[in-house]
């Protein structure tokens, strides 16, 4: 199906970009569209309602959130059927983007409507530009799993990837992320930006051997901003690292620590290859 947004009138879903901590940034367009649509379907009516007496917006609101996102899809359905239009707004910046909204966009492309996105705030780009980190490329994961084993599978899956991450965190879980990425990723940069655009706006920008020993505070959406530079060291390998290093170590942790600042890998890589390669070398005797 092709979509001819504005010129090819049909009953439409704005995705409208809100502010993501200073109610200031949010564009013309974004206000006019919250005005005109027949209903707005938000994450929480209460923040979001907030925003609408901020800009003396008198469209009726309702809800739609994670935990009933299915059972709204046919209430969204229905306005559009009957001709009109609706946004979709989240607590803070892009709908769909670590918020509920991407089921939502799927069923009504399905149905034959048009869906168009409203441009604003990312609190993730923000992060990022403002990081001093490398910009491109760039990839953004998001809100991490929850359990320990999910996480680190998954950071393993960009462990050789030249590119920087973006990751969304809570308050209360930013410390134990930390630690699972110096855990996979070992001493790379890291900047750690909390309360974007408002009057307590924070950016460290440090490293993970750093951050890991950092009391943060428990107030405030962070973003984690990681420049995964990959440097390949041609020079020695890890086994050689091994053989000149074994003897000055009596620690293992330490020594691993070492080899892996060498060549600025994750001391969890170091642990993985000499693991593998004495047991290969075990089991050929």
């Amino acid at each position: 199906m092709e979509q001819v947004s504005f010129k090819n009138k049909k009953p439409t879903l704005f995705l409208v970009s809100t502010p993501i901590g200073n109610l200031d940034d949010i564009t013309y367009r974004a206000v006019y569209t919250l005005k005109s649509v027949n209903i707005c379907f938000a994450e929480d009516t209460r923040t979001t309602g907030i925003l609408f007496k901020h800009y003396d917006i008198k469209t009726k609101l309702a809800s739609y959130h994670e935990h009933q996102k299915y059972e709204k899809i046919n209430e969204v359905l229905n306005y559009l059927e009957n001709g009109e239009d609706v946004a979709l707004v989240s607590d803070a910046g892009t709908p769909g983007i670590s918020d509920p909204g991407f089921e939502l966009v799927g069923e009504v492309i399905k149905a034959g409507f048009y869906v168009v996105s409203i441009p604003g705030a990312v609190a993730g780009i923000t992060a990022l530009t403002s990081s001093g980190l490398q910009m491109q490329p760039h990839l953004f994961l998001g809100f991490l799993p929850r359990k320990e084993s999910e996480i680190v599978s998954l950071l393993e899956n960009y462990q050789d990837l030249n590119v920087t991450l973006i990751i969304y965190e809570s308050p209360h879980r930013v410390s134990k992320t930390i630690s699972y990425l110096h855990e996979v990723f070992g001493n790379k940069k890291i900047v750690i930006a909390r309360e974007l655009t408002k009057i307590y706006e924070t950016f460290i920008r440090t490293s993970l051997d750093e951050a890991i020993n950092i009391e943060y505070n428990n107030k405030g959406e962070y973003v984690l901003i990681i420049e995964n530079e990959v440097i390949v060291n041609t020079n020695k390998t890890i086994e050689e690292l091994y053989q000149e290093y074994k003897d000055k170590y009596l620690d293992e942790k330490e020594l691993f620590k070492v080899i892996a600042t060498r060549l600025n890998i994750s001391k969890k890589e170091v642990y993985r290859k000499l693991k593998i390669d004495n047991k290969a070398s075990c089991n050929n005797k």
